[in-house]
């Protein structure tokens, strides 16, 4: 009798073990159904970039570019001025950056400090991979070991459109740039 009780208490355990677990699985389903979601489903945390630019505009010591135009495709992720954040703090340094059409990060990085101070914390490992022509400006590329870039030094300041965006993609958004 004693190993008839003990085969009828696996069985017990198992069939509440699979009742909890069907529990479990209701509750996760309900709160699923309820919880918001973002509506692209990507994760991705949409920024508004255009009061900031326009503070940062002023705040700057030089030209300050931000894209105008741009499709919706393109989707703001973050945004930043900051008047010392490179260079040792001696730099002052604009930062937007982007989720592009083709799912790629791209960023406008623009600051004072020297080109290649710019250039070395923005692009790891970066070489010289030509040129490319954008609304009639010569724009420097720049191919690194995960992203590439294209720059442009002007006003004052150096401009690198960087990420893991095509050159194609850089170039759209350097043409947007105002």
């Amino acid at each position: 009798m004693a190993a008839e009780s003990k085969g009828m208490r696996g069985r017990q355990t198992v069939r509440d073990m699979v009742l909890s677990m069907l529990a479990v699985g209701v509750v996760v389903w309900v709160g699923y159904l309820f919880l918001p979601h973002d509506a692209d489903g990507d994760g991705v945390r949409k920024v508004e970039y255009k009061v900031a630019a326009a503070s940062a505009k002023r705040a700057a010591p030089y030209p300050l570019l931000a894209p105008e135009g741009l499709s919706g495709q393109w989707r703001a992720t973050s945004v930043k001025y900051d008047p010392a954040s490179l260079g040792g703090g001696r730099g002052n340094a604009w930062h937007l950056g982007f989720v592009t059409p083709s799912g790629q990060y791209a960023a406008v990085e623009q600051s004072d400090v020297s080109r290649d101070t710019l250039l070395d914390a923005m692009v790891a490992g970066g070489k010289p991979d030509g040129t490319s022509e954008v609304a009639g400006q010569a724009w420097d590329r720049i191919q690194g070991a995960k992203s590439r870039a294209l720059a442009v030094q002007s006003g004052g300041a150096t401009t690198v459109l960087t990420g893991t965006a095509s050159y194609e993609e850089l170039a759209e958004l350097a043409a947007a740039l105002r």
